[in-house]
């Protein structure tokens, strides 16, 4: 099956007084259609940076030094093939929201405070495509119900709705011009137990009725066993792991994904000591040589930082970059 979305060697840095801080160094991934690929890792691991470059929302002081973004989508059912960093400012807008939309972190928070709904969701319409106003107002009450809300809350104020009903909100303008791949980056932040399952349910739903393909960035690894179809691994900028969600839970390869694994409680089963990851997240102003896991990897070996193990594919569909699994 041939990929709907393709990015090879994608590189995003900052320029900081502290140095060059290579925040995402090498990202290989992709994206097939109507799955539902997740993104997992500890904090600054460089989840969210590589995911904004992916719709091509870097700004200073970020830069893209290096990489393509291959986006593979029929249009009038001619197959078409484009690199998202080869095309202009102006021409990307063409693509946001229509071929590929992004559900940022904290995306609720970024509803105008003074603008109703409706109005909300009509400016996002009328700037991503050629719809007229009537046409777009007509489209809010059904994009509304998509994501379980009543239509009068078009009429409402952000302020007049609970935090999981603004998600919600984001959910029906991140699909409302039936996009080929979603991108939301931890959807639940900030939100009770509740809401967050209401939310993710309603994520879920949409994007499997829409048969688009969703990257879902959490760092909850309970969601991505129970939604996910596949799940990469990221660790300092790189992916260290990618594989089937059911696959990769019970037999994890790389050191990593096993510590992650380990660190989370369980609540089947026999009961069994938590483990944390020892040492710290190197900074991406230094990473480590080699293998960047391994200050804190306890399957250490001399090769580890002598050199960068290759991504293997060690099983079927099962990819590591581990000395451990081949990598040489």
């Amino acid at each position: 099956m041939e990929e709907i979305l393709k990015v090879e060697n994608l590189k995003i840095y900052y320029k900081n007084i502290s140095g060059l801080a290579r925040a995402v160094d090498g990202v290989y991934l992709n994206v097939y259609p109507n799955e539902i690929l997740g993104i997992a890792g500890e904090s600054g691991s460089g989840k969210t940076t590589m995911i904004s470059g992916l719709v091509r929302l870097v700004r200073p002081p970020a830069y893209i030094p290096e990489g393509s973004i291959f986006l593979n989508y029929k249009k009038n059912g001619v197959l078409l093939k484009v690199d998202l960093l080869k095309v202009s400012e102006n021409e990307i807008r063409d693509y946001r929201w229509k071929v590929i939309s992004y559900i940022p972190q904290g995306s609720m928070n970024s509803l105008n405070p003074v603008l109703k709904i409706k109005d909300q969701m009509v400016d996002v319409i009328l700037e991503h495509s050629y719809k007229s106003r009537e046409e777009a107002e007509s489209m809010v009450p059904s994009l509304l119900r998509s994501v379980n809300l009543e239509s009068n809350v078009a009429d409402l104020y952000p302020h007049e709705l609970s935090g999981g009903m603004k998600q919600r909100v984001i959910i029906a303008m991140a699909l409302a011009l039936n996009p080929k791949v979603v991108i939301a980056d931890e959807p639940t932040t900030a939100l009770d137990v509740v809401s967050q399952l209401s939310v993710l349910s309603t994520l879920y739903q949409v994007c499997r009725k829409a048969n688009a393909s969703l990257i879902l960035v959490t760092h909850d690894m309970a969601v991505h066993a129970q939604l996910t179809d596949r799940v990469a691994i990221m660790y300092a900028g790189k992916i260290v792991e990618v594989g089937r969600t059911i696959e990769l839970f019970k037999k994890p390869f790389h050191p990593y994904t096993k510590a992650l694994l380990l660190s989370i409680p369980t609540i089947e089963g026999k009961p069994r000591r938590l483990e944390g990851i020892s040492g710290l997240a190197p900074s991406p102003t230094n990473w480590p040589m080699g293998c960047r896991f391994h200050p804190r990897c306890p399957y250490f070996k001399e090769i580890c930082k002598e050199r960068e193990p290759e991504m293997t594919e060690y099983e079927p569909g099962h990819y590591v970059s581990c000395f451990l699994y081949g990598g040489e």
